[in-house]
């Protein structure tokens, strides 16, 4: 409904801004593929916070048709932009069970969609407006900026304290990590 009752597009255009959508979620994967690799920390920081920053403009951007396409393709390629630090930071940490961490990482993520489109229909309902939705996905991409900062900080704390090198910094290639 905010494509069609706020941007004001035709219900038959929303084929082409799934389409979009999908374009930048491509686009979004194999640049965060690319610098998951060698930057994989600050690549995580920066496609979520400007995740959150993107989703809660989207309020305002929403109410043109132009800049809100232009949104939804941002949306989908920050979104997916995460996808390879993450599986990346998952695999790292799951040395003895990649195939068994791989599957929760995924079965996570397919979970984060279920309830943020539940969080978002509840504000919704609530009389808050079509737009609402975007406020809880900048609130819950922020949030997931902090566990993320904060599981670093604790991981390189707890590295130091063993005497160890930081994980997080070691540029190792995403396909290196891949089990057959």
């Amino acid at each position: 409904p905010m494509m069609t009752e706020i941007a004001g597009y035709s219900a038959s255009s929303v084929t082409w801004l799934l389409v979009l959508f999908g374009l930048g979620m491509v686009g979004g994967n194999l640049v965060g593929g690319r610098f998951a690799d060698r930057h994989l920390m600050p690549m995580l920081y920066v496609s979520l916070g400007a995740l959150a920053v993107v989703l809660g403009l989207f309020t305002v951007t929403a109410h043109n048709k132009v800049t809100a396409a232009v949104t939804i393709v941002l949306i989908g390629a920050l979104g997916f932009a995460t996808v390879p630090p993450l599986q990346k930071r998952v695999l790292d940490q799951a040395a003895g069970a990649p195939t068994l961490a791989s599957a929760v990482n995924i079965g996570a993520f397919n979970l984060g969609n279920a309830l943020s489109a539940w969080l978002g229909g509840l504000v919704i309902a609530a009389g808050l407006g079509y737009t609402a939705p975007n406020w809880v996905g900048a609130v819950l991409a922020a949030s997931a900026l902090v566990l993320a900062v904060v599981s670093s900080l604790l991981e390189r704390r707890a590295s130091r304290a063993a005497g160890g090198s930081f994980a997080g910094s070691t540029p190792e290639p995403v396909a290196a990590t891949a089990r057959p």
